[in-house]
């Protein structure tokens, strides 16, 4: 007995409450026979020792493997006579921490599932546990799982709130988290206004929310928590500003297309813009206003209104996009012979670049040469990759990258006070309390500029003046938040996007 004492000290140490009297070897699984200590126990209603038996009944458990082999624990556990007058009733004794009331599986691997299923769940859980000599199965794996109490921790002081899709396009839902300790809150059942409302109502005490860039989540805010301060998303703030600065470079292709020698669109694209232009503005002149002009010249509102901005025509015009070719590693070589010889046929040239190692077709060089690609002194450079580089820092940027910006942005006024106007406000993006006043002067310099697309964009920081100056003066923002959606879309896609509301729900808050 002495030996086996030993042995469950130094393997089956989290059953030492138990009394061992046996362990069998049965090849796949090991056997344990134990039996409760006989001690005086305490009556569960009454609080009073006694040790009287009213009778044994054996309770069979698993344990934690051995050896890659599973191990059953049969143990004969004591129903007890409670002492008190009256009180009439017989109780089974219970051992805390080793066997809990209804459960077939000791504590200690009770608490080794959960984790499993915790971060597998079902399908997924019981194949691993199975590796490991468990026997689960996915029903049980998912009931386990929705056994684990969930965190109910305080109210926040500051929340974020953004919305994730459960069924893109169709169903969504909204998850809450504390900003400050991105402990997740809650998920709620879809993304309207009145299911926040409601919530937020019910946890008094949020002082400041970091809600996504939806009118939706801001309108319930004002009304739950009219004096709750509302920050604005600095990431969206940045990449409206990157779109507006988009739409101005486009405005000013014939500026800085001049600066490459780069073609604009001369073809029948190119005409219908710019009668469509002369058609948007001679109704303006007579008084039309923007949805009439839709209607009559039968084209959508944002449309008319992109028109409408452009003071000259000329801004209407675009540099071709060129995107990468397999004819661009042999580009000089096409230079070179059009140069020597330049009724040279494009079927010859086609031939000596595929004996080069050209592996396209031979409309590409055909399309190369007439795009004049292969003629101009540099492959065209196409407005969204200009954009890309007006408010990339110059320090991820090649030597020649930075001294092309600084060529194109130098093409007229305008582009250069776009320059300067997008290098400006990303020096705000580092919350300062000095940013509210920075802001404002910048707000007043991109209105006196020549800016339709940046007045835009400027007009709608006036509309949410308070939300982006608390995203640019306090240290909170919305991306913990998109951090939480990142890792919810992990959990959906571990699922198969088949799991059902409340077991996604219970997933996310156990994250």
């Amino acid at each position: 007995m002495e030996d086996v004492n030993e042995l469950v000290r130094v393997v089956f140490s989290g059953l030492l409450p138990l009394v061992v009297e046996d362990v069998a070897d049965e090849g796949e699984r090991i056997v344990m026979r134990a039996r409760t200590p006989q001690e005086a126990v305490v009556c569960p209603v009454w609080g009073a020792l006694t040790g009287r038996v009213h009778g044994y009944y054996w309770r069979t458990v698993a344990d934690v493997p051995v050896d890659g082999r599973r191990v059953v624990v049969r143990v004969r556990v004591r129903r007890l006579v409670c002492p008190t007058l009256g009180c009439r009733q017989t109780f089974r004794e219970q051992m805390p921490g080793v066997l809990e009331r209804y459960q077939r599986r000791t504590a200690r691997l009770a608490r080794q599932v959960k984790a499993v299923v915790k971060e597998l769940a079902g399908r997924a859980g019981s194949r691993l546990v199975a590796i490991l000599a468990v026997g689960l199965s996915r029903h049980t794996a998912l009931r386990t799982l929705l056994r684990i109490p969930l965190p109910t921790g305080r109210v926040p002081r500051v929340v974020g709130v953004d919305d994730f899709a459960l069924r893109r396009r169709r169903r969504y839902a909204t998850v809450v988290i504390d900003a400050e300790t991105h402990e997740r809150i809650e998920v709620l059942p879809d993304r309207t206004a009145d299911t926040l409302e409601a919530w937020l109502r019910e946890h008094p005490g949020i002082e400041i929310v970091c809600p996504d860039g939806s009118a939706t989540y801001a309108e319930a805010i004002r009304r739950a928590l009219p004096d709750a301060v509302q920050v604005a998303d600095r990431w969206h703030l940045w990449h409206n500003l990157c779109e507006a600065a988009l739409s101005e470079v486009k405005a000013h292709s014939t500026c800085w297309a001049a600066v490459l020698d780069a073609p604009l669109y001369d073809g029948p694209r190119a005409q219908s813009t710019l009668e469509r232009w002369h058609q948007v503005h001679s109704l303006l002149e007579k008084g039309v206003g923007l949805l009439e002009c839709a209607r009559r010249l039968q084209l959508a509102l944002n449309t008319v209104k992109r028109y409408a901005r452009a003071d000259r025509p000329e801004r209407m015009l675009r540099v071709p996009k060129y995107r990468a070719s397999l004819v661009d590693p042999y580009r000089e070589h096409l230079r070179k012979r059009r140069a020597e010889d330049p009724a040279v046929p494009v079927q010859h040239l086609f031939e000596e670049i595929k004996a080069l190692g050209f592996t396209g077709c031979l409309n590409l060089p055909h399309k190369y040469i007439n795009q004049g690609r292969a003629d101009a002194d540099r492959s065209h450079i196409s407005a969204r990759r200009l954009a890309r580089m007006i408010p990339t820092r110059p320090d991820n940027l090649k030597a020649e990258h930075h001294d092309l910006r600084g060529r194109l942005t130098a093409a007229c006024p305008e582009m250069t006070q776009l320059s300067a106007s997008v290098r400006d406000f990303a020096a705000l993006l580092t919350p300062c309390a000095r940013n509210a006043d920075e802001l404002s002067r910048w707000t007043v310099e991109v209105h006196s500029a020549d800016l339709p697309h940046l007045h835009d964009f400027a007009r709608s920081l006036d509309r949410d003046h308070d939300a982006v100056n608390a995203a640019l003066t306090l240290p909170y923002s919305n991306g913990p938040t998109e951090g939480v959606n990142t890792k919810t879309k992990r959990i959906a896609r571990q699922m198969h996007g088949r799991a059902a509301f409340t077991l996604l729900r219970h997933r996310i808050l156990l994250g």
